[in-house]
């Protein structure tokens, strides 16, 4: 990924050691001018009132002014973007799907503080700088304020229109994917499939999380998992996830050893175009915000099948890129904001 000019980071993280290595590793990928340090939430927001930062790396667990209380400041008094680098989500991400809510752009783990190999962090984490400071952060705090309350009642008439919903999302992803599924209805009686990118680890919080959420039925998925009414699967973040048709009539969710130029682990265009190819004109394609290429050619499959497909506008993406490279590529039938994403979906059901 190309810097097109030097990003200005602030780093916050009480460890000396992890502040060293943070900034080593971005001075060795090149294009980042590292502006100073914090040692916690208070400093950090202090620092990037002064400093103005184009991203904030931003560590979880930092004493008495954690990040939370960092994320918090930041996003009130200058919203700047925020990458959460932290080992807390290796335990607990419910710290981490909070900084998420309140207006963090996007989270990378945090290796072992007895790594000294600067390749522990590997180049996702440097990309994940980029995609951050490309971001319209003002979005990201406003697309998680959905209530439950919000959930679409609607009454559904006869056979629907289609049989399958697959959303795809990455940088930004959580937040917009949370604003989708806590608006579907609770009677929703076809399938809906998520590819999102993120750490592996994250995956089964985040499912778990979205569960309590929504009426839905919504958890990681499996192997062999059927795809029924009302639910919703998660792709890991491990391996790359499609659907295929069984002899019994039904679908299910399966694996591949197959890689895709864009993105893998997960890929979103994988599994839109497994989608294509066993709901054909039946499947609905979504992609959301999210930094790269990975979607566009999979909802151009769905779009060639006969399926609907829809795209989150530019101005309420975090990152307008997977949706700008389906829109270029002629594979998006509708574009539209992410608060009526949902009841549009719905409209189409019938």
């Amino acid at each position: 990924m190309i810097v097109s000019k030097n990003v200005r980071v602030l780093i916050a993280d009480d460890s000396v050691f992890m502040r060293y290595l943070t900034a080593e590793i971005l001075k060795i990928a090149g294009g980042f001018d590292i502006l100073d340090f914090a040692s916690n939430g208070k400093d950090a927001a202090e620092k990037c009132l002064a400093l103005r930062p184009d991203v904030v790396v931003m560590d979880m667990v930092m004493g008495e002014y954690d990040g939370i209380m960092g994320v918090r400041r930041i996003m009130e008094q200058c919203p700047t973007p925020i990458v959460i680098l932290s080992a807390l989500g290796n335990t607990d991400m419910t710290g981490i799907l909070h900084a998420l809510e309140i207006g963090a752009v996007d989270y990378h783990h945090k290796p072992d503080r007895s790594v000294s190999n600067i390749e522990e962090i590997d180049r996702s984490f440097v990309e994940k700088i980029i995609a951050a400071s490309k971001a319209q952060v003002s979005n990201g705090a406003q697309i998680y304020n959905v209530q439950k309350s919000n959930v679409l009642k609607h009454t559904f008439n006869g056979q629907l229109n289609y049989d399958v919903i697959v959303i795809g999302a990455s940088t930004g992803g959580p937040t917009a994917i949370e604003n989708v599924l806590t608006r579907l209805p609770e009677n929703l009686s076809i399938p809906v499939l998520i590819a999102q990118h993120m750490p592996p680890n994250f995956v089964p919080s985040f499912s778990e999380r979205l569960n309590q959420l929504s009426p839905l039925n919504i958890s990681m998925a499996q192997k062999d998992d059927e795809l029924l009414p009302g639910r919703v699967l998660i792709a890991p973040g491990s391996r790359n996830m499609v659907v295929r048709a069984t002899s019994e009539a039904s679908v299910v969710c399966d694996f591949t050893i197959d890689r895709f130029k864009e993105y893998n682990f997960p890929s979103i265009t994988g599994l839109m175009n497994s989608v294509a190819e066993v709901y054909g004109p039946r499947a609905i394609g979504v992609l959301l915000t999210g930094m790269g290429k990975d979607g566009a050619q999979g909802l151009k499959s769905i779009k060639a099948k006969g399926g609907y497909t829809i795209a989150q506008s530019e101005k309420t993406c975090v990152v307008y890129g997977m949706p700008k490279e389906a829109v270029e590529m002629d594979a998006v039938n509708k574009v539209v904001n992410i608060d009526e994403i949902a009841p549009f979906i719905v409209s189409c059901l019938g």
